[in-house]
């Protein structure tokens, strides 16, 4: 990541203060709408394109602190060169007199890139740039890059997003402007049937069918994995837990990769051949080892309450 100022500018604020404000510019495509985005997944309430001439207006309309807990609204306004009235020097004035205020802590994100790398992207996506015109869209980046220089020189922090892929992006915004808290994904714990047809969400599969099938035990065909009968058969099987040992360390080890690239949702599915017996309580358990290792997964069961049929369940082992 290169940036500027190193120091980072939503350092905690005077007790005082009730308003955290960024305001994110920068050059036509160097990545301020993913910037935004991210933001509001942190929790910041963002306005893209607002019009500069009603920022007062704004900053003065009262703001949920959105279960915050320590009274910080939290604001992100985006703007560049295609919003009415924008003018870098005016801004950088009026963001001055804003700083002296006693209810706000505001700071400015400046967004950078290359202009190859940006010309490459126009060209990529066939979207005009806002100063093309009648002009090449090099021509337009060198003098959009003219025009904001006062502005990228004032502001607080500067990114370069001329080598980053949007989720590299995401990544320097959630560490830059919330390092204390991790991200946590949603995570969701599913049991299905094979024989049913696979979750069309899952992001992770692990296929239960190497175990006894508990379907084939008369007494145990009527339970599910959720039935203490049926748990004690699955667990007494010494491949339930190898497999269990290594798929939970697996999924430790994956979940948070998955979180720092930025992935909001995860759906791990564990399936058998009905979707009753052994995907049903491999789910329960790996949820609470989940749970155990300070995850917070939901569960649920897509197959639990399907009818056993012994031509869905194929033929038994031997």
């Amino acid at each position: 990541m290169s940036t500027e100022k190193p120091a980072n500018p939503l350092a905690v604020a005077k007790a005082s203060k009730h308003h955290r404000v960024i305001l994110v510019t920068g050059l036509a495509g160097a990545g301020k709408t993913v910037a935004l985005r991210t933001l509001e997944d942190l929790g910041w309430e963002a306005i893209d394109n607002f019009p500069l001439r009603l920022l007062d207006r704004l900053l003065d309309t009262p703001q949920s602190s959105g279960g915050r807990g320590d009274g910080m609204a939290q604001l992100a306004i985006g703007f560049d060169s295609r919003t009415r009235g924008f003018d870098p020097l005016t801004i950088i004035d009026r963001v001055k007199q804003l700083s002296n205020r006693a209810d706000l802590d505001i700071s400015t994100l400046f967004l950078d890139c290359s202009g190859a790398e940006l010309e490459r992207r126009y060209n990529e996506t066939r979207r005009p740039h806002p100063l093309a015109q009648e002009r090449s869209v090099s021509d337009a980046i060198a003098q959009e890059r003219e025009w904001l220089e006062p502005l990228r020189r004032w502001s607080d922090v500067v990114i370069s997003t001329t080598s980053f892929a949007t989720n590299q992006l995401q990544q320097a915004i959630r560490e830059y402007y919330n390092p204390q808290r991790a991200q946590r994904a949603t995570l969701s714990v599913i049991s299905f049937g094979f024989s049913r047809g696979m979750p069309p969400i899952a992001d992770l599969v692990f296929d239960m069918r190497f175990l006894d099938n508990p379907h084939w035990d008369p007494q145990l065909r009527p339970m599910t994995g959720q039935d203490k009968p049926v748990a004690d058969y699955i667990a007494a099987n010494p491949d339930f837990q190898a497999a269990f040992v290594r798929i939970r360390n697996l999924l430790l080890f994956l979940l948070p990769l998955y979180e720092k690239q930025g992935k909001a949702y995860i759906t791990i599915a564990f399936g058998c051949t009905g979707g009753r017996h052994r995907s049903v309580f491999t789910a329960e358990q790996m949820a609470k080892g989940l749970r155990d290792a300070g995850f917070s997964p939901t569960v649920s069961h897509r197959n639990l309450s399907s009818r056993p049929a012994d031509l869905v369940e194929g033929r038994p082992a031997g």
